[in-house]
């Protein structure tokens, strides 16, 4: 059976993990969360209020971690996903994060990038010449990492899937579950 990694940590978005966390198990994948330690990640909830400028934050569920980012063997991994919120903001400046994701580039494995999420691989020069899709907000950081941003809910550019966030997740779900159903078996579609 296939396995996925989902990427994280405390303040990533509720909506923007457990979507695709659910998804990848749906099609027959397993898998790991992985975050610092063992403890179990605080997600948050955002939602836009008419009465701020910004989305407003809140604490959502708590998801178990399988394993944490210096114990992460790449090698059993078929493919990466990094959810959003702010979790990807703090997790970018770990070695053990910079490791497993620069090794999912370099092989070309499936990676899902929802919505902050690809503040991660751009930080680290890997979204240089790619198409990508991200918050809105963050447009300008990716484009100044060589991202050509598409305004889309299902970008996917190789091996690399991702969404604005989480209103995408019914077409981000379907590309996504293309991209990495590919991977495994070229025959799929």
């Amino acid at each position: 059976m296939p396995r996925a990694l989902l990427l994280t940590g405390d303040a990533a978005e509720e909506l923007d993990t457990m979507y695709p966390y659910y998804r990848v198990q749906e099609g027959g994948w397993d898998v790991d969360v992985s975050s610092r330690t063992m403890r179990d990640v605080q997600l948050v909830i955002h939602e836009f209020d008419p009465n701020s400028d910004a989305y407003v934050e809140k604490n959502g569920r708590k998801l178990p971690v399988d394993v944490p980012w210096a114990e992460v063997d790449v090698e059993r991994y078929d493919a990466l996903i990094i959810p959003g919120g702010r979790a990807p903001e703090w997790i970018r400046v770990d070695a053990d994060v910079r490791r497993i994701t620069e090794h999912f580039f370099a092989r070309n494995l499936p990676i899902a990038l929802v919505c902050h999420g690809a503040q991660v691989p751009a930080v680290y020069g890997l979204l240089k010449g790619r198409k990508t899709a991200c918050f809105p907000p963050i447009t300008g950081d990716m484009e100044n990492a060589g991202a050509t941003v598409i305004d889309a809910p299902d970008v996917v550019d190789g091996n690399l899937v991702s969404c604005r966030g989480w209103p995408d997740m019914p077409q981000f779900g379907r590309a996504m579950m293309e991209v990495f159903s590919k991977s495994v078996d070229p025959a799929s579609t």
